[in-house]
């Protein structure tokens, strides 16, 4: 039996790890999954509600490293979800 946290992408390594996964990938994943406003209603975050782009939102979450924790735990719920079959959160 496998667990969310034990999940494997394709490569074979663990999702929770973001092995070689750039913070560009995650946010394009992430964008192509929800758009701007699915983004901003599930982390509520200024940098996508207000003249969201992904040149803008990558300085941000660049800099400020909350924000970029709540980012990619979204992306790697999501991966999990998505590789063991289940809805997306």
């Amino acid at each position: 039996m496998s667990f969310p946290a034990d999940a494997r992408d394709e490569s074979g390594h663990l999702i929770r790890e973001l092995h070689g996964v750039k913070l560009a990938d995650i946010l394009e994943y992430l964008l192509a999954a929800y758009g701007w406003p699915g983004l901003d209603e599930r982390l509520r975050i200024n940098c996508f509600a207000v003249n969201p782009s992904i040149k803008s939102s990558l300085v941000f979450l660049r800099r400020t490293p909350w924000a970029r924790t709540k980012v990619e735990d979204l992306y790697v719920r999501a991966r999990t979800a998505e590789v063991l079959g289940r809805p997306r959160p």
